[in-house]
C-alpha cells in the first residue's frame, strides 16, 4: 500500500467510524451537565452494586432482580429517545423525568418489600389497590422501556399476550383457558419470581452483566486494538487477508460483545474499508463483517448472553453448554473462512504486503497478557466456579494485567469510564429478559405452552424434520424483530417442549432454537447485522443480506446436524466424535465449495448441486451416509482435476501449433 493509499484508508476509516456511532447511538440523547454526570454516577453505582453482590453473595431473588431491573429502567428513560425523530435535546424532558419517578417508585416497592413478598401466599393472599396500582405502574414502565430500547415487535407480542392472558376465557377450542382476574394476572407477573422476576433477569442481574462489564473493561484496556491487531499479523499475509483478519477478530470479539450488531459495526469500522481497499466487492465485504460477527454469539468460550440462560434452563454447568457448542461454531467459521479463501482465489487476489503488517512476535509481546482473562474464565468454568465468579475474576485479572505496561494500565478515571459503560451496555439484555419474563409468566398462567406444543406436533404429524422446520421458521421470524436473548426466552415454552417431546435431547433443542435466532441477524428480509454492515460498507442492504446467508450457509444446516447426531454436541464416545468430526469437517469444506461455485476451477450448476448434496449427505452422521458423501466428493474431485488437465494439454497444443 502506497502511502496516499494508507491516507485515503485513514480518511475512510473516520468516515466509518462515524457511522458506526451513528448506527449505534442513533436512538440515545447525548447528555450533557450536570444531568450527563447524574446519569453516569447512577450507570456507575448500578455497577458497583453488582461487583458487590457478586464479591459477598446476591440478595433474596426478587430484591436482586428488582434492583438490577430498576436501575436499568431509570438508565433507559435518561438515555433512550421515545423516538429516534425526537428533539436531538442534550438534556432529559420532563416527561421522562417522570417516567425515571414512576420507575423509582413502582421497583423501589418491590426492592424494599422483597422478604414480604417471597414469603406471602401468591393466589390466596390478595393484593391491596396499592400493590395492585404498582404493579400496573411496573408493567406500564417496562412496556415503554422494551419499545425505546428494543422496537415495537416485542411490545405488540407482550399485548398480545396481555390480551390474551385477560380475555382468552372467551374463546372456544384448544386456546381457551379459565378465567383470571387483573389482580390474579399483576400477583403472577410482579408478586412471584415467575414473571417479570422470572430466570432470565435473575440470569441478567448476575452473569450476564459482570461479562458485560467484563468487556468493557477489556475495551478501555485496549485489548480490542490487540486482537484486531493479532487477527491483522496473523492473518493478513495470506490471499483474502483482510477478509480473514474480519473472521478471527469479529469471533473472538463477538463472543465477548454477544450483540452481532454492536459488533458489525464496531469491527468493521476497521476490517470492511480495509476489505473493499483490497479488491472484495462492497456487498461481499460488508456481507463477510455480519456473518462472522454474528458468529460471536456461539462461539465459546463466553457466547454472548444467551449461553448463560440456556445453562440456567438446562439446570447443568455453563461450561457444559460452551463444550457443547465448540464443533458447531468451529463448523460454522471453517465455512466461511473456506468462502473467503475461494472468493480470494477465484478473482485473483493477494495478501498484504509485508511492510504494511503489524510484526506478529511485536504485537503479541505487547499484549499476550489479554489472553490471561480469558484463560481465568476457562480455567474457573472448569473448576466448577460459578460464572458470576469467573466474570468478577476475569474483571480483577484484566485490571491487574492492564496495569503491567503504562500504556494499558488503566487510571482510576478509566475504571469509572468502565463501570459507567458497562452498565450502559447491559441495558438491552435487562429489558429484554423483563419484557420476555412477562411473556413468559402469561404463558405459564394460562398453559398455552403446552397447547402450541401439541398444535406444532399435530401440524407436523409428529414428523420430526417437520418439527424442525417449522421451530427454525418461528425462531427466525422472532429474531428479526428481537435481540437473541428474547428470542430464544420466547420460545422456551413454546416451541421446546415439542421438539423434547419428538425425542430430542434438550442440550439440542436448546442449542437449535438459540443457532436459528441468533442467525436471524443475518437472515432477510430484517437481517440487522448485515444491514448495519452495508450501511458501512455502502452497499445495497438486500444484497448484503442475501450474500450473508451464502456465506453463513453452515449455520443453516449444522443445527440440523447436532439435532441427528448429537456427537457434534460431544455426546459420545471419543472415536465416535472423532469420525464425526473430521467427516462433517470435509462435508463443510464441500459445502463451502459449492456455495461459493469453486473447487479445483469454476463449478458447473450441476457440479455444484452434486457438491452440495455429496457434502450434506457427508455431514449427517452415519457410516453409510458418510462413504455415499466421500464418494460423491471424490467423483467430481477427479472430474474437476481430469477436466483441468485436459485444458492445460489443449492450451500446450495450441501454443506448440501457433
Amino acid at each position: 500500500m502506497t502511502k496516499r493509499d494508507q491516507a485515503d484508508l485513514r480518511e475512510t476509516d473516520d468516515k466509518t467510524e462515524e457511522l458506526a456511532d451513528e448506527i449505534l447511538n442513533k436512538r440515545k440523547r447525548p447528555l450533557i451537565g450536570v444531568a450527563g454526570k447524574v446519569i453516569s454516577s447512577i450507570a456507575i453505582l448500578m455497577s458497583l452494586f453488582h461487583l458487590y453482590t457478586a464479591f459477598f453473595g446476591v440478595f433474596e431473588s426478587i430484591m436482586q432482580r428488582s434492583a438490577h431491573l430498576g436501575f436499568a429502567l431509570v438508565l433507559i428513560f435518561a438515555i433512550y429517545k421515545p423516538t429516534k425523530k425526537a428533539s436531538k435535546s442534550k438534556q432529559i424532558p420532563w416527561y421522562d423525568w417522570l417516567f425515571i419517578l414512576l420507575s423509582i417508585g413502582a421497583y423501589s416497592y418491590f426492592v424494599f418489600n422483597a422478604q414480604e413478598i417471597a414469603s406471602r401466599m401468591s393466589y390466596i393472599e390478595k393484593l391491596t389497590g396499592l400493590e395492585i396500582a404498582i404493579g400496573i405502574i411496573a408493567a406500564i414502565v417496562v412496556i415503554e422501556a422494551t419499545r425505546r430500547v428494543i422496537g415495537n415487535t416485542l411490545v405488540i407480542i407482550i399485548i398480545g399476550f396481555l390480551i390474551y392472558g385477560i380475555w382468552g376465557h372467551l374463546l372456544s377450542g384448544v386456546l381457551a383457558h379459565r378465567e383470571f382476574t387483573t389482580m390474579w394476572i399483576v400477583d403472577h407477573l410482579f408478586y412471584t419470581a415467575t414473571g417479570v422476576f422470572s430466570t432470565p433477569l435473575g440470569v441478567s442481574a448476575t452473569f450476564i452483566f459482570l461479562f458485560i462489564l467484563f468487556g468493557k473493561f477489556l475495551e478501555v484496556s485496549g485489548a480490542g486494538k490487540f486482537f484486531i491487531d493479532l487477527s491483522v499479523a496473523g492473518m493478513g499475509k495470506y490471499r483474502g487477508g483482510p477478509a480473514k483478519t474480519a473472521i478471527v477478530a469479529s469471533s473472538i470479539l463477538g463472543t465477548i460483545s454477544g450483540s452481532a450488531v454492536a459488533n458489525t459495526v464496531t469491527t468493521g469500522a476497521f476490517t470492511i474499508p480495509l476489505m473493499k481497499k483490497t479488491g472484495y466487492k462492497k456487498h461481499f465485504a460488508g456481507a463477510v463483517e455480519s456473518v462472522a460477527s454474528t458468529g460471536g454469539q456461539i462461539m465459546p468460550p463466553i457466547m454472548g448472553a444467551s449461553a448463560f440462560i440456556i445453562s440456567a434452563y438446562l439446570g447443568v454447568p455453563y461450561m457444559e453448554v460452551a463444550i457443547a457448542a465448540i464443533i458447531p461454531a468451529v463448523l460454522f467459521y471453517l465455512c466461511l473462512f473456506i468462502q473467503v479463501d475461494l472468493r480470494a482465489k477465484r478473482i485473483g487476489l493477494v495478501g498484504l504486503k509485508k511492510e504494511d503488517l503489524p510484526n506478529l512476535w511485536e504485537v503479541l509481546k505487547k499484549g499476550f497478557m489479554f489472553f490471561i482473562p480469558l484463560i481465568v474464565i476457562v480455567v474457573m468454568l472448569v473448576g466448577g466456579s460459578s460464572p458470576m465468579k469467573a466474570g468478577l475474576y476475569a474483571i480483577i485479572s484484566t485490571i491487574l494485567i492492564a496495569a503491567l505496561t503504562k500504556v494499558t494500565r488503566l487510571s482510576f478515571k478509566t475504571i469509572v469510564k468502565a463501570l459507567d459503560l458497562g452498565a450502559k451496555a447491559s441495558l438491552e439484555t435487562a429489558i429484554a429478559c423483563a419484557a420476555a419474563g412477562m411473556i413468559i409468566g402469561i404463558i405459564g398462567l394460562t398453559g398455552i405452552g403446552l397447547k402450541f406444543s401439541s398444535i406444532i406436533i399435530d401440524l407436523s404429524g409428529g414428523i420430526l424434520l417437520f418439527t424442525l422446520i417449522f421451530t427454525m421458521i418461528t425462531s427466525i421470524i422472532l429474531g428479526m424483530g428481537l435481540p437473541t436473548v428474547a428470542a430464544y426466552i420466547v420460545q422456551v415454552p413454546l416451541t421446546i417442549p415439542a421438539l423434547i417431546e419428538l425425542g430430542v435431547a434438550p442440550v439440542a433443542a436448546h442449542m437449535f432454537v438459540f443457532y436459528f435466532a441468533a442467525i436471524s441477524a443475518i437472515t432477510p428480509p430484517v437481517a440487522l447485522a448485515a444491514f448495519a454492515a452495508a450501511g458501512i460498507a455502502g452497499s445495497e442492504p438486500m444484497k448484503t443480506g442475501m450474500t450473508a446467508v451464502r456465506l453463513g450457509l453452515a449455520a443453516y444446516i449444522v443445527p440440523y446436524l447436532f439435532v441427528y447426531g448429537e456427537t457434534l454436541l460431544m455426546v459420545g464416545s471419543a472415536p465416535q466424535i472423532i469420525l464425526s468430526v473430521i467427516t462433517a469437517m470435509i462435508g463443510i469444506v464441500g459445502i463451502a465449495c459449492a456455495a461459493e461455485g469453486w473447487l479445483l476451477r469454476h463449478s458447473y450448476w450441476y457440479e455444484r448441486v452434486a457438491l452440495f448434496a455429496g457434502s450434506v449427505t457427508m455431514v449427517f452422521p452415519g457410516i453409510y451416509t458418510d462413504i455415499a458423501g466421500i464418494i460423491i466428493l471424490i467423483m467430481i474431485y477427479l472430474f474437476q482435476k481430469n477436466f483441468r488437465k485436459n485444458l492445460l494439454a489443449n492450451d500446450i497444443e495450441m501454443k506448440e501449433m501457433y
